[in-house]
């Protein structure tokens, strides 16, 4: 085993080992998943865990998201929690209740705690107005320490279509200085498909001018697996996309889930591409982003070699989150809004989903929490396994302050299994995912998930590609 990763530079697609190992698994942005939430974790659990957090010296800096959940469009094929509406008062009072919220959370850490990184996700974050968005920052900063200038990773998801003329200019002026915009496919047919129509010269503004007004980075979404999805539609979108040269790409399984996501029963499943057809989008994919310079990150990022992603996944820090890959691996993760996800000490909360009670929480004085969990020393052991393979594609037995092969014996032996089909090496001193694993390795860190549910309730996750 080397000390630390080193880039790879290539992903072997074997798609009869592809084919034989890929079934459906959690996406693991967090270890245990959300299906292990816990109803009995209480506010009283959570302000006793931050008080916790802040024992810690010197004090870890705070990581800060802001779930704002309002869109004007439905796109059929979102599965993230929103409120579509044409009413923009409607986010008025979610505002109001949000800012309370800031204040109850603020109390419970120590002001010395900077925050290093801040997002804002949703919905459609610049669904709300310019006015809106400085009131939202400034009581944001009245109370927490937010790291000065540039210091911090300060991101926002954009909707090019909810961008008006000011609106960049503005959230420069708030400190953002990172950028992710949605695409999923500049295909006609797909987005008309999908209900969101969204034109290259439009997207191309939006990139232009935030890089204008000093945004350091932008990062683009895309989704493979929609309607009317071909190779050679698949072809078109990259080329548009490597043209408009982001700093990072995310892309996407589509996974259609229309009993749990109404709005995805306007998908016409006889016009999806087949399993076969999705790997070979998934090979376009890696071949034409690493063909174009970009580094693999993770299990579906791909970044510049000179983007801070590349360069903590080179030196072994890179971290896994909510928001999917990040730099920040010490921040306790302060989450507001509702249905929010936070990680504080290791422990995990999520505010309520819905929106009236979320509100109604707030008004009583009350955080609005619904669930959470505080992992055991074995949940804790796994997710420090699960994390350091799904990020850096290699783990060393000395790290773990354990005897693995004792610990675990049952996982080692599955482990030796996937070792002969060429997605891992095992020996004495760790494990290491090979070219041809890095395609699975959802399905490689399952083998150290105690808690995968049955084979019913595994409907709920995607497949792994």
């Amino acid at each position: 085993m080397t000390p630390k990763m080193r880039r790879m530079a290539h992903v072997d697609f074997d798609r009869a080992l592809i084919e034989r190992h890929n079934v459906s698994g959690p996406r693991y942005t967090s270890y245990p998943t959300v299906l292990q939430f816990d109803t009995a974790f209480r506010e009283t659990d959570y302000r006793r865990i931050a008080a916790a957090s802040n024992a810690v010296d010197p004090p870890t800096d705070l990581s800060l998201y802001f779930h704002l959940p309002f869109c004007a469009r439905l796109c059929y094929y979102c599965a993230c929690n929103k409120v579509v509406t044409k009413r923009r008062d409607v986010a008025v009072p979610y505002l109001e209740r949000l800012q309370r919220e800031i204040v109850l959370q603020s109390e419970l850490y120590d002001r010395r705690r900077t925050v290093t990184q801040l997002h804002w996700g949703g919905g459609t974050p610049t669904f709300l107005s310019e006015t809106q968005m400085r009131t939202l920052m400034d009581t944001t900063r009245r109370h927490f320490t937010l790291a000065p200038g540039d210091a911090g990773e300060f991101g926002i998801e954009l909707d090019p279509r909810e961008v008006r003329e000011p609106t960049l200019a503005v959230l420069r002026d708030l400190g953002f200085n990172r950028a992710s915009l949605g695409i999923q496919d500049f295909e006609p047919a797909v987005q008309k498909a999908v209900n969101r129509i969204q034109s290259e010269s439009l997207t191309g503004r939006v990139i232009d001018e935030a890089r204008r007004v000093g945004f350091s980075s932008v990062s683009v979404d895309l989704i493979y697996g929609l309607p009317f999805q071909t190779p050679a539609t698949m072809a078109a979108t990259l080329d548009k996309i490597i043209a408009l040269d982001p700093d990072r790409v995310s892309i996407y399984n589509y996974a259609h889930l229309p009993e749990r996501f109404p709005p995805q029963r306007r998908l016409d499943a006889a016009t999806m591409p087949s399993a076969a057809m999705k790997l070979d989008l998934l090979k376009l994919c890696i071949e034409r982003f690493t063909g174009a310079g970009y580094d693999y990150i993770g299990m579906d990022h791909f970044a510049k070699p000179t983007d801070e992603l590349a360069k903590a996944q080179s030196a072994g820090s890179l971290h896994r989150n909510f928001q999917g890959y990040s730099t920040h691996s010490d921040c306790d993760l302060v989450a507001m809004g509702m249905t929010a996800i936070g990680t504080v000490g290791g422990s995990f909360y999520q505010n309520l989903k819905d929106l009236d009670a979320y509100g109604a929480a707030l008004d009583a004085g009350r955080l609005p929490i619904e669930k959470g969990l505080e992992p055991d020393a074995d949940d804790r052991l796994r997710r420090r396994v699960i994390m350091q393979l799904i990020c850096q594609f290699e783990l060393r037995f000395a790290d773990c302050a354990v005897d693995f092969a004792a610990t675990f014996a049952p996982e080692l032996l599955r482990l030796a299994a996937m070792a002969d089909d060429g997605l891992l090496v095992l020996d004495a001193d760790g494990i290491r995912v090979t070219a041809k694993g890095r395609l699975l390795i959802r399905n490689i860190c399952m083998v150290f998930d105690r808690h995968l549910p049955s084979n019913a309730e595994t409907k709920r996750f995607s497949k792994a590609i």
